[in-house]
């Protein structure tokens, strides 16, 4: 089905960062950022999954840029987790990548489906 592969993109991601947010210490600031970033590191897949429910074009169009700025969320917590560093670079460098490779991909498919 169209968008599948998207949808299984941010899933994995989601399940990349809940296994990230898992390794991190249990310090009051580490959890802080684990709190902010499990509850948006999960969003930006159920927005997707909406949108390809929508009822529209232009409710399509929303949902995915609501999942676009989850993402660009997720991405910046992932950043603070790094220049803290509060884990191991190796855990985010691909994760982050694959976010900055999402927001990409949603921003891309919002303004497609708005000039349609």
């Amino acid at each position: 089905m169209k968008g599948d592969d998207i949808a299984q993109r941010l899933l994995s991601f989601a399940v990349q960062v809940l296994h990230v947010l898992g390794k991190l210490p249990k310090s009051p600031e580490a959890q802080h950022v684990v709190r902010q970033r499990s509850r948006c590191a999960t969003a930006p897949g159920a927005h997707y999954e909406e949108a390809r429910g929508a009822e529209s074009r232009a409710d399509f169009v929303h949902k995915v840029k609501i999942a676009d700025k989850e993402m660009r969320e997720s991405r910046y917590w992932l950043r603070v987790i790094q220049h803290a560093e509060l884990a191991p670079p190796l855990d985010l460098e691909g994760v982050i990548d694959e976010a900055g490779q999402l927001v990409a991909i949603l921003t891309a498919s919002a303004k497609t489906a708005a000039h349609r």
